[in-house]
């Protein structure tokens, strides 16, 4: 059982600056996301997309943002359970939730804020009819740990930024054999950076690159042996490889919070706008995952959002302190 102050179920932008604001008043976080790493949209689907409305920066990368959070929130040591979901809450006699995954980990604290913008993300499946068995035997949709494809063949699938990075890292880094990425189109959706080393990589010959073209089929026993690629021009021909990694992104879905006894409206959790609480006393939900009239899903609004959750938050843990806002500008940051 993992105890904490405050148990955030979303470990994105809103959820990590919570983490700092938390801090503040001495109050400790505990984080859970089903996604392997912090950052949410940003770190998992855009990380060099810029952003602009992020207050005292003209333009900043998501991926660089995720990157400052986490820094502002080390201090205050917050811990982590990644690439898990939170499907069931239940309160306790003693007026605290328990917060269980997946995977069966648990969590109790005083405090729930659902952070999860706009909730779980699923894999976008290609329309494989076998695909499904295939996964965990050669298929992956998200890329967990680089070296469980050491010394593998690849076939990446996917024109955006994740799948162009992977194809990179796997194969600069010479961890991959061999990387085979594939995309139905002849132009890529991701940075234009990213596009240009790929196409350097392939002149190369350190990545395949099969562009107007899409991984069909799916064959191997016990386990994925090969994929079939249909080319628009050239037609269909098969690829050895150990490893289908399709990057087609993520979709949302509020998943088991539908069953959380929680007010939804409109796929969105609703809020009281002078705290962010629920209609479940001690559960609060803050950035993109709640609505409220003229709400706006905007980064900085749940940084808003989040901060005035833990002022509430915390009157609700210690009822008999008085809290006094102090100015970090003043009393600076001591973390724990």
């Amino acid at each position: 059982m993992i105890k904490t102050d405050i148990i955030i179920i979303g470990a994105g932008p809103v959820g990590l600056f919570t983490v700092f604001e938390a801090g503040l008043l001495k109050l400790r976080c505990h984080l859970i996301d089903s996604l392997p790493q912090p950052g949410g949209q940003c770190a998992e689907i855009y990380p060099k997309k810029p952003i602009y409305d992020i207050p005292g920066f003209p333009s900043i990368l998501a991926g660089d943002l995720i990157d400052n959070l986490m820094e502002q929130a080390s201090p205050f040591k917050p811990g982590f359970t990644l690439g898990e979901a939170a499907v069931d809450i239940q309160k306790t006699d003693d007026d605290k939730f328990i917060v269980t995954t997946n995977k069966g980990t648990k969590h109790e604290a005083p405090i729930v804020m659902i952070a999860g913008g706009l909730g779980v993300f699923e894999p976008r499946k290609p329309p494989i009819s076998n695909i499904s068995d295939y996964e965990e035997k050669g298929v992956d949709y998200i890329i967990k740990d680089p070296e469980k494809y050491r010394g593998k063949r690849c076939v990446i699938a996917g024109g955006g930024d994740s799948a162009l990075d992977w194809a990179i890292y796997l194969s600069e880094n010479k961890i991959a054999s061999e990387v085979t990425l594939v995309h139905r189109s002849a132009s890529f959706r991701g940075h234009l950076d990213s596009v240009q080393k790929v196409i350097d990589l392939a002149e190369t010959g350190q990545i395949t690159l099969v562009t107007e073209a899409e991984v069909v089929g799916l064959n191997g026993e016990s386990k994925l042996e090969n994929v079939s690629i249909k080319h628009k021009k050239e037609g269909e021909f098969t690829k050895e490889t150990d490893y289908f990694i399709p990057l087609f992104g993520l979709k949302p879905s509020l998943g088991p919070i539908n069953n959380w006894g929680l007010e939804i409206e409109k796929n969105a959790i609703k809020v009281n706008t002078e705290d962010y609480s629920t209609n479940i006393p001690g559960i609060y939900a803050i950035g993109d995952i709640n609505t409220y009239k003229n709400k706006l899903k905007l980064i900085l609004c749940g940084f808003h959002e989040g901060t005035l959750a833990v002022q509430s938050a915390f009157a609700r843990i210690h009822p008999e302190k008085k809290n006094i806002l102090k100015y970090t500008t003043v009393n600076g940051i001591t973390g724990f």
